[in-house]
């Protein structure tokens, strides 16, 4: 039974949307890294629970789930050219804690809803931070660089190791986050850095760590869409490489997460490489 009705109204099952992630090719093993639009996919018996556990049914003992959740940070617009906040803002700065700190609402609940699933764990990198679900998720979360938090020995970076792969549930392209290792990676001129200081939760107290990071709120380098993640997915696509398929009602890519970052690399150096 693909829906079921309650009163006036479907809802799609645990079982359905299994199905359809196995179709898109989703299986048994996998590591994927997920961005969902819950909306997108329709009504869901069990709402984001749900759809972990159709996730969870298909990727099976063996697989895991991640999810980017960053955090919620609310004080960056505050800090100066050198990435420094006012000492006496800085009392009323909550500190990133990887145990507790929500994430970032602009990825979603679905997000959230991962970081909060019984048995996942999160990296500690607070603007990179990524949650992880399943059999070795503590392995592909743990010891996160606080530096250049996006490149070698980040969970991207070892979400690629492992073969996994990328699923956009009914999320925009844009928003394809393992595209930000893909700027880290590539060897191009004029790559925006940012300088910021951020407060930690720590057993001895709140500490003001100073980061560095390739910009990621913006395109890396000038003369690109601030949505060109997008155009990268579409190339990738057309080119014959991934998978397009419906999971509930939303339309949905699953890519593998190595050569997507290569084909992103390539187009980047292609374009900007001296």
């Amino acid at each position: 039974m693909r829906r079921i009705t309650l009163g006036q109204d479907g809802f799609w099952t645990v079982g359905a949307l299994a199905d359809d992630l196995a179709a898109l090719g989703l299986g048994a093993g996998d590591a994927v890294m997920v961005h969902a639009s819950l909306r997108r996919v329709g009504p869901v018996l069990g709402g984001a629970d749900g759809v972990i556990a159709a996730l969870q049914q298909v990727v099976g003992a063996q697989g895991s789930i991640l999810a980017y959740v960053s955090w919620l940070e609310n004080f960056e617009d505050a800090l100066d050219a050198a990435g420094r906040l006012d000492p006496a803002l800085k009392p009323f700065i909550p500190p990133f804690d990887a145990a507790a700190s929500r994430a970032n609402p602009d990825h979603g609940w679905f997000a959230e809803a991962l970081r909060t699933t019984p048995g996942a764990q999160r990296s500690g990198n607070p603007g990179a931070s990524v949650a992880a679900l399943g059999a070795g998720a503590e392995g592909l979360v743990a010891d996160h660089p606080m530096d250049w938090g996006y490149g070698p020995g980040s969970p991207f970076a070892r979400l690629v190791a492992a073969g996994g792969q990328v699923l956009m549930l009914g999320a925009p392209w844009d928003t394809m986050s393992l595209l930000h290792h893909a700027e880290h990676l590539a060897d191009i001129p004029g790559k925006h850095v940012r300088r910021l200081e951020v407060p930690l939760h720590t057993p001895a107290g709140v500490i003001w760590q100073a980061m560095i990071e390739y910009d990621t709120a913006d395109p890396v380098v000038d003369g690109l869409a601030d949505d060109y993640f997008a155009d990268i997915v579409g190339e990738f696509l057309a080119a014959g490489h991934g998978r397009r398929g419906r999971v509930g009602d939303a339309d949905c890519v699953l890519v593998p997460a190595a050569a997507m970052t290569d084909f992103a690399v390539d187009w980047l150096e292609r374009r900007f490489r001296t």
